[in-house]
């Protein structure tokens, strides 16, 4: 049997590449979990999986998948699950963000891409998990949202639709999971800037100076920073354990603060 915190559990993670994936992939490998690691990018997918089968062997699997396509999300979840012996946790983490988009200049392509991978896809993943999450309940949903759907800003319509969608969508799973009695918990969790790859336009508009762009986006942060991938992970950890088993339809704000004020 495996040590630590996720013993016995079998988690799904989308976007599984990127900063948030990686550090979560890591960080619940080291807690006893098993992965099915997916992303568009294959190849890096893959590379995540090797190195963290190379310190735990056996416990990633890897996965080319499009999340906004259904049929690629019910061959991955069967693969996924026979290959790991069940599905006790999602974490639909894939997600991107857009330009800076004022009403008038807005447009229906921008809206429909990030609504199709921001928002479209949960539903393509909680729709399609919870079988595999049932039989092998207790099971965990975890929707990665963003402050931004719980706050809105100027030129971000569509993220901030669309994370919201997600925020309260997560809360629709939750409170049917319970009214059904199908023993599978469903929360949202709404970072704030996390320094991954999705602040690579703010550092180009700070010409490239990664220090200064980050102490820009500090400044409304109470604790003067923005926040590290693990920050995120740590908190998925918890959700995706038993020690959250009695917490559904709650959101989760790591955000050093900014939504106190």
């Amino acid at each position: 049997m495996m040590a630590g915190r996720l013993a016995n559990k079998q988690a799904l993670i989308t976007g599984a590449a990127g900063g948030l994936g990686v550090a979560m992939a890591r960080i619940m490998a080291a807690e006893g979990c098993k992965l099915a690691l997916t992303d568009v990018n294959a190849d890096a997918v893959q590379s995540l999986a090797d190195e963290i089968n190379a310190s735990h062997p056996g416990a990633a699997f890897a996965y080319a998948h499009d999340v906004t396509s259904e049929e690629q999300w019910v061959d991955v979840l069967g693969r996924a699950s026979e290959d790991m012996g069940g599905l006790s946790v999602l974490v639909n983490n894939a997600g991107i963000g857009g330009p800076l988009m004022f009403v008038e200049a807005d447009t229906a392509e921008n809206w429909q891409r990030q609504y199709e991978i921001n928002l479209r896809s949960i539903m393509f993943g909680c729709k399609h998990a919870m079988p595999h999450l049932r039989a092998s309940a207790p099971g965990s949903i975890i929707n990665i949202s963003s402050v931004a759907g719980l706050a809105a800003a100027p030129g971000m319509g569509a993220y901030n639709a669309t994370k919201a969608g997600v925020w309260m969508y997560s809360k629709t799973i939750a409170l049917e999971a319970a009214k059904m009695e199908w023993n599978v918990r469903s929360n949202s969790v709404h970072p704030v800037f996390i320094k991954t790859p999705i602040l690579d336009p703010f550092v180009a508009m700070a010409g490239g100076d990664e220090g200064k762009a980050h102490e820009r986006l500090s400044r409304g942060i109470p604790l003067k920073r923005i926040g590290e991938p693990d920050d995120v992970a740590w908190c998925v950890v918890y959700l995706a354990s038993d020690e959250s088993k009695f917490i559904t339809g709650a959101e989760f704000v790591i955000d050093g603060g900014m939504l106190a004020q």
